[in-house]
Protein backbone atom coordinates (compact mmCIF):
# COMPACT_ATOMS: atom_id res chain seq x y z
CA UNK A 1 0.00 0.00 0.00
CA UNK A 2 1.37 3.43 -0.98
CA UNK A 3 1.36 6.18 1.62
CA UNK A 4 1.13 9.74 0.35
CA UNK A 5 3.20 12.63 1.68
CA UNK A 6 0.17 14.27 3.30
CA UNK A 7 -0.84 11.05 5.11
CA UNK A 8 2.71 10.52 6.32
CA UNK A 9 2.89 14.05 7.68
CA UNK A 10 -0.50 13.69 9.37
CA UNK A 11 0.60 10.42 11.06
CA UNK A 12 3.76 12.12 12.30
CA UNK A 13 1.74 14.96 13.83
CA UNK A 14 -0.79 12.66 15.50
CA UNK A 15 1.64 9.93 16.65
CA UNK A 16 3.85 9.76 19.69
CA UNK A 17 6.92 10.87 17.79
CA UNK A 18 5.37 14.17 16.73
CA UNK A 19 7.65 14.52 13.66
CA UNK A 20 5.78 16.58 11.04
CA UNK A 21 8.47 16.60 8.34
CA UNK A 22 12.04 15.86 7.56
CA UNK A 23 13.14 19.47 7.66
CA UNK A 24 10.99 20.66 10.61
CA UNK A 25 12.14 20.84 14.23
CA UNK A 26 11.06 18.02 16.51
CA UNK A 27 7.81 18.87 18.34
CA UNK A 28 6.51 16.23 20.77
CA UNK A 29 2.81 15.59 20.70
CA UNK A 30 0.54 16.39 23.61
CA UNK A 31 0.00 12.69 24.18
CA UNK A 32 3.73 12.13 24.58
CA UNK A 33 4.04 15.10 26.94
CA UNK A 34 1.19 13.78 29.08
CA UNK A 35 2.72 10.32 29.23
CA UNK A 36 6.14 11.67 30.28
CA UNK A 37 4.49 13.91 32.89
CA UNK A 38 2.63 10.88 34.26
CA UNK A 39 5.87 8.86 34.41
CA UNK A 40 7.64 11.62 36.33
CA UNK A 41 4.74 11.89 38.78
CA UNK A 42 4.79 8.13 39.38
CA UNK A 43 8.57 8.19 39.89
CA UNK A 44 8.28 11.01 42.45
CA UNK A 45 5.48 9.20 44.26
CA UNK A 46 7.42 5.93 44.35
CA UNK A 47 10.51 7.73 45.67
CA UNK A 48 8.50 9.45 48.38
CA UNK A 49 6.84 6.21 49.46
CA UNK A 50 10.17 4.36 49.52
CA UNK A 51 11.84 7.10 51.57
CA UNK A 52 8.93 7.22 54.02
CA UNK A 53 8.82 3.44 54.49
CA UNK A 54 12.60 3.36 54.99
CA UNK A 55 12.40 6.11 57.58
CA UNK A 56 9.58 4.38 59.46
CA UNK A 57 11.45 1.04 59.42
CA UNK A 58 14.63 2.71 60.68
CA UNK A 59 12.80 4.49 63.51
CA UNK A 60 11.06 1.27 64.58
CA UNK A 61 14.34 -0.68 64.62
CA UNK A 62 16.06 2.09 66.53
CA UNK A 63 13.34 2.19 69.18
CA UNK A 64 13.37 -1.60 69.54
CA UNK A 65 17.15 -1.68 69.99
CA UNK A 66 17.57 1.28 72.35
CA UNK A 67 14.65 0.18 74.52
CA UNK A 68 15.98 -3.37 74.95
CA UNK A 69 16.87 -4.23 78.57
CA UNK A 70 20.50 -4.95 77.76
CA UNK A 71 21.11 -1.99 75.47
CA UNK A 72 23.17 0.12 77.93
CA UNK A 73 25.62 -2.73 78.50
CA UNK A 74 25.69 -3.60 74.79
CA UNK A 75 26.37 0.01 73.86
CA UNK A 76 29.24 0.18 76.33
CA UNK A 77 30.75 -3.09 75.10
CA UNK A 78 30.31 -2.80 71.31
CA UNK A 79 29.85 0.90 70.53
CA UNK A 80 32.30 2.78 72.72
CA UNK A 81 33.53 5.91 70.93
CA UNK A 82 36.82 6.03 72.80
CA UNK A 83 37.84 2.54 71.75
CA UNK A 84 36.55 3.21 68.22
CA UNK A 85 38.87 6.22 67.89
CA UNK A 86 41.76 4.15 69.20
CA UNK A 87 41.10 1.20 66.93
CA UNK A 88 40.38 3.01 63.67
CA UNK A 89 43.95 3.98 62.65
CA UNK A 90 45.39 0.60 63.67
CA UNK A 91 42.66 -1.34 61.87
CA UNK A 92 43.09 0.86 58.82
CA UNK A 93 46.83 0.18 58.85
CA UNK A 94 46.20 -3.56 59.03
CA UNK A 95 43.68 -3.30 56.19
CA UNK A 96 46.55 -2.60 53.77
CA UNK A 97 47.62 -6.24 54.23
CA UNK A 98 44.12 -7.40 53.30
CA UNK A 99 44.16 -5.25 50.17
CA UNK A 100 47.54 -6.63 49.10
CA UNK A 101 46.33 -10.18 49.68
CA UNK A 102 43.23 -9.47 47.58
CA UNK A 103 45.26 -8.14 44.66
CA UNK A 104 47.93 -10.85 44.66
CA UNK A 105 45.70 -13.79 45.52
CA UNK A 106 43.01 -12.57 43.11
CA UNK A 107 45.47 -12.60 40.21
CA UNK A 108 46.81 -16.04 41.19
CA UNK A 109 43.28 -17.40 41.58
CA UNK A 110 42.25 -16.25 38.10
CA UNK A 111 45.33 -17.77 36.46
CA UNK A 112 45.23 -21.07 38.36
CA UNK A 113 41.45 -21.35 38.00
CA UNK A 114 41.68 -20.86 34.25
CA UNK A 115 44.38 -23.53 33.93
CA UNK A 116 42.33 -26.02 35.94
CA UNK A 117 39.20 -25.27 33.92
CA UNK A 118 41.06 -25.75 30.63
CA UNK A 119 42.53 -29.01 31.93
CA UNK A 120 39.04 -30.29 32.75
CA UNK A 121 37.76 -29.49 29.26
CA UNK A 122 40.65 -31.01 27.27
CA UNK A 123 39.51 -33.65 24.83
CA UNK A 124 41.09 -36.96 23.95
CA UNK A 125 42.02 -40.06 25.98
CA UNK A 126 45.63 -38.91 26.37
CA UNK A 127 44.44 -36.09 28.64
CA UNK A 128 42.35 -38.39 30.86
CA UNK A 129 44.84 -38.35 33.81
CA UNK A 130 44.99 -34.54 33.66
CA UNK A 131 41.20 -34.31 33.67
CA UNK A 132 41.01 -36.65 36.67
CA UNK A 133 43.57 -34.63 38.63
CA UNK A 134 41.79 -31.36 37.85
CA UNK A 135 38.42 -32.82 38.88
CA UNK A 136 39.92 -34.23 42.10
CA UNK A 137 41.45 -30.84 42.91
CA UNK A 138 38.17 -28.96 42.50
CA UNK A 139 36.16 -31.58 44.40
CA UNK A 140 38.60 -31.63 47.30
CA UNK A 141 39.08 -27.91 47.82
CA UNK A 142 35.44 -27.03 47.20
CA UNK A 143 34.45 -29.52 49.88
CA UNK A 144 37.17 -28.57 52.38
CA UNK A 145 36.14 -25.64 54.61
CA UNK A 146 38.37 -22.64 54.10
CA UNK A 147 39.11 -22.26 57.82
CA UNK A 148 40.38 -25.86 57.99
CA UNK A 149 42.47 -25.35 54.86
CA UNK A 150 44.02 -22.27 56.44
CA UNK A 151 44.85 -24.14 59.64
CA UNK A 152 46.41 -27.04 57.74
CA UNK A 153 48.58 -24.78 55.58
CA UNK A 154 49.44 -22.06 58.10
CA UNK A 155 50.05 -24.39 61.05
CA UNK A 156 50.93 -27.68 59.36
CA UNK A 157 53.52 -26.58 56.81
CA UNK A 158 55.87 -24.96 59.38
CA UNK A 159 55.62 -28.12 61.49
CA UNK A 160 57.19 -30.12 58.65
CA UNK A 161 60.40 -28.05 58.93
CA UNK A 162 61.06 -28.30 55.21
CA UNK A 163 64.22 -26.64 53.94
CA UNK A 164 63.54 -23.60 51.74
CA UNK A 165 59.82 -23.50 52.53
CA UNK A 166 58.58 -20.25 54.03
CA UNK A 167 56.92 -20.09 57.43
CA UNK A 168 55.56 -16.57 56.91
CA UNK A 169 51.87 -16.69 57.92
CA UNK A 170 51.00 -14.09 55.29
CA UNK A 171 52.44 -16.15 52.43
CA UNK A 172 51.01 -19.39 53.78
CA UNK A 173 47.60 -17.80 54.37
CA UNK A 174 47.61 -16.38 50.84
CA UNK A 175 48.49 -19.83 49.52
CA UNK A 176 45.54 -21.39 51.33
CA UNK A 177 43.19 -18.72 49.99
CA UNK A 178 44.50 -19.30 46.47
CA UNK A 179 44.06 -23.07 46.71
CA UNK A 180 40.46 -22.82 47.87
CA UNK A 181 39.24 -20.04 45.61
CA UNK A 182 40.97 -21.48 42.54
CA UNK A 183 38.66 -24.47 42.82
CA UNK A 184 35.58 -22.23 42.83
CA UNK A 185 36.82 -20.04 40.00
CA UNK A 186 37.81 -23.10 37.94
CA UNK A 187 34.21 -24.27 37.99
CA UNK A 188 33.04 -20.81 36.95
CA UNK A 189 35.43 -20.83 33.99
CA UNK A 190 34.49 -24.40 33.08
CA UNK A 191 30.80 -23.48 33.03
CA UNK A 192 31.61 -20.58 30.73
CA UNK A 193 33.68 -22.77 28.39
CA UNK A 194 30.96 -25.40 28.16
CA UNK A 195 28.31 -22.72 27.53
CA UNK A 196 29.98 -21.80 24.22
CA UNK A 197 28.17 -23.66 21.45
CA UNK A 198 30.26 -26.38 19.75
CA UNK A 199 29.57 -24.73 16.39
CA UNK A 200 31.90 -21.90 17.44
CA UNK A 201 34.80 -24.31 17.80
CA UNK A 202 33.82 -26.11 14.58
CA UNK A 203 33.70 -22.82 12.68
CA UNK A 204 37.13 -21.88 13.99
CA UNK A 205 38.53 -25.26 12.95
CA UNK A 206 37.00 -24.87 9.48
CA UNK A 207 38.88 -21.59 9.10
CA UNK A 208 42.17 -23.38 9.67
CA UNK A 209 42.71 -22.74 13.40
CA UNK A 210 44.17 -25.47 15.55
CA UNK A 211 42.38 -26.70 18.66
CA UNK A 212 44.64 -24.55 20.83
CA UNK A 213 44.07 -21.48 18.66
CA UNK A 214 40.33 -22.04 18.63
CA UNK A 215 40.31 -22.32 22.41
CA UNK A 216 42.42 -19.20 22.86
CA UNK A 217 40.89 -16.89 20.26
CA UNK A 218 37.28 -18.09 20.02
CA UNK A 219 36.12 -20.09 23.04
CA UNK A 220 37.90 -18.45 25.98
CA UNK A 221 37.00 -14.83 25.11
CA UNK A 222 33.31 -15.72 24.96
CA UNK A 223 33.49 -17.88 28.09
CA UNK A 224 35.23 -15.23 30.20
CA UNK A 225 32.89 -12.48 29.01
CA UNK A 226 29.84 -14.51 29.99
CA UNK A 227 31.20 -15.36 33.44
CA UNK A 228 32.27 -11.88 34.54
CA UNK A 229 29.45 -11.44 37.14
CA UNK A 230 30.11 -14.72 39.04
CA UNK A 231 33.85 -14.07 38.87
CA UNK A 232 33.37 -10.67 40.48
CA UNK A 233 31.20 -12.27 43.18
CA UNK A 234 34.01 -14.70 43.97
CA UNK A 235 36.45 -11.79 44.25
CA UNK A 236 34.07 -10.05 46.67
CA UNK A 237 34.04 -13.18 48.82
CA UNK A 238 37.83 -13.40 48.61
CA UNK A 239 38.07 -9.80 49.75
CA UNK A 240 36.18 -10.64 52.95
CA UNK A 241 37.97 -13.92 53.59
CA UNK A 242 41.41 -12.32 53.53
CA UNK A 243 40.68 -11.46 57.18
CA UNK A 244 41.00 -15.17 58.03
CA UNK A 245 44.78 -15.06 57.63
CA UNK A 246 44.82 -13.58 61.13
CA UNK A 247 44.52 -17.09 62.58
CA UNK A 248 48.21 -17.57 61.76
CA UNK A 249 49.29 -14.40 63.54
CA UNK A 250 49.40 -12.05 60.54
CA UNK A 251 48.52 -8.53 61.67
CA UNK A 252 45.76 -7.53 59.30
CA UNK A 253 42.65 -5.49 60.06
CA UNK A 254 41.02 -8.31 62.04
CA UNK A 255 44.16 -9.12 64.01
CA UNK A 256 44.75 -5.44 64.81
CA UNK A 257 41.23 -5.27 66.22
CA UNK A 258 41.76 -8.53 68.12
CA UNK A 259 44.88 -7.16 69.82
CA UNK A 260 42.95 -4.20 71.19
CA UNK A 261 40.04 -6.41 72.26
CA UNK A 262 42.38 -8.76 74.12
CA UNK A 263 43.85 -5.85 76.04
CA UNK A 264 40.65 -3.89 76.78
CA UNK A 265 37.98 -6.64 76.78
CA UNK A 266 35.85 -4.25 74.71
CA UNK A 267 34.52 -5.46 71.36
CA UNK A 268 34.18 -2.08 69.65
CA UNK A 269 37.31 -2.68 67.51
CA UNK A 270 35.57 -5.67 65.91
CA UNK A 271 32.69 -3.39 64.90
CA UNK A 272 35.17 -0.89 63.46
CA UNK A 273 36.93 -3.63 61.45
CA UNK A 274 33.61 -5.00 60.22
CA UNK A 275 32.39 -1.59 59.06
CA UNK A 276 35.66 -0.97 57.21
CA UNK A 277 35.32 -4.29 55.40
CA UNK A 278 31.73 -3.43 54.51
CA UNK A 279 32.80 -0.03 53.17
CA UNK A 280 35.46 -1.75 51.08
CA UNK A 281 33.09 -4.40 49.76
CA UNK A 282 30.06 -2.27 48.82
CA UNK A 283 31.66 -0.51 45.80
CA UNK A 284 32.77 -3.82 44.34
CA UNK A 285 29.34 -5.34 44.97
CA UNK A 286 27.60 -2.44 43.26
CA UNK A 287 30.02 -2.72 40.33
CA UNK A 288 29.15 -6.42 40.06
CA UNK A 289 25.43 -5.60 40.03
CA UNK A 290 26.01 -2.97 37.33
CA UNK A 291 27.96 -5.39 35.14
CA UNK A 292 25.29 -8.08 35.59
CA UNK A 293 22.46 -5.68 34.69
CA UNK A 294 24.37 -4.39 31.67
CA UNK A 295 25.03 -7.90 30.36
CA UNK A 296 21.41 -8.95 30.95
CA UNK A 297 20.23 -5.87 29.06
CA UNK A 298 22.51 -6.60 26.12
CA UNK A 299 21.42 -10.23 26.10
CA UNK A 300 17.74 -9.22 26.10
CA UNK A 301 18.36 -6.91 23.15
CA UNK A 302 20.11 -9.65 21.22
CA UNK A 303 23.53 -8.00 21.41
CA UNK A 304 26.86 -9.70 21.66
CA UNK A 305 27.71 -11.15 25.03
Amino acid sequence: MTVTKEESGQEGADGDGGVSGAGDDYVPSQRRLDRERHKRARARRATAIGALSTLVTGVVLYLVVVNAPGWPRTKETFFDQEYAREAFPKVLEGLWLNVRLLLICGACVLVLGMLIAVARTLRGPVFFPLRVLAAAYTDFFRGLPLIINLMIVVLGVPALRLQGVTVDPVLLGGTALTLTYSAYVAEVFRAGIESVHPSQRAAARSLGLTNRQALRHVVLPQAVRRQVPPLLNDLVSLQKDTGLVSIGGAVDAVRAADIIVGRSLNYTPYIVAGLIFVALTIPMTRFTDWVTARMDSRRAQGGAL
